[in-house]
């Protein structure tokens, strides 16, 4: 099994000066852990949902939120995204991605045709316990 097979195919993006208000909406939106960051095109970045909470006030949408807890998320993509992105291309097998994503201590994948580096999708560590609880 490769990683086209379990892969999701053109991924949700963002921009790096889209502010975490819209992140925050995607990840309600779509209810996934992680946004590829685009500029200009190419793949520059990712953000995950945990980015986001660490990024953002615990206070939000409680009680005692604050308009200072709702300005936490006027932050821009860029400012708090990972930049140090591990690609993988499509044709690689799964059980090394899911080893290169342990050894990496990443939780996704972009997944690039190479050599422009074109996205084609992102595969989760999600995407591989399903592949590997699949039926054959």
């Amino acid at each position: 099994m490769r990683v086209s097979d379990i892969m999701t195919p053109d991924p949700v993006t963002v921009g790096m000066d889209d502010d975490l208000h819209r992140v925050k909406e995607l990840f309600e939106l779509y209810r996934f852990h992680h946004l590829l960051v685009l500029a200009g095109g190419n793949l520059v970045g990712v953000i995950s949902d945990r980015d986001l909470l660490r990024a953002s006030s615990p206070f939000i949408g409680r009680a005692s939120e604050r308009p200072q807890d709702l300005a936490t998320l006027n932050r821009r993509v860029h400012q708090i995204m990972t930049r140090g992105l591990v690609v993988v291309p499509p044709e690689m097998p799964v059980a090394e991605s899911a080893r290169l994503m342990l050894g990496k201590r990443v939780s996704c994948l972009p997944v690039v045709a190479e050599p422009e580096g074109t996205l084609l999708g992102i595969v989760t560590w999600r995407d591989q316990l399903r592949a590997l609880l699949a039926p054959v």
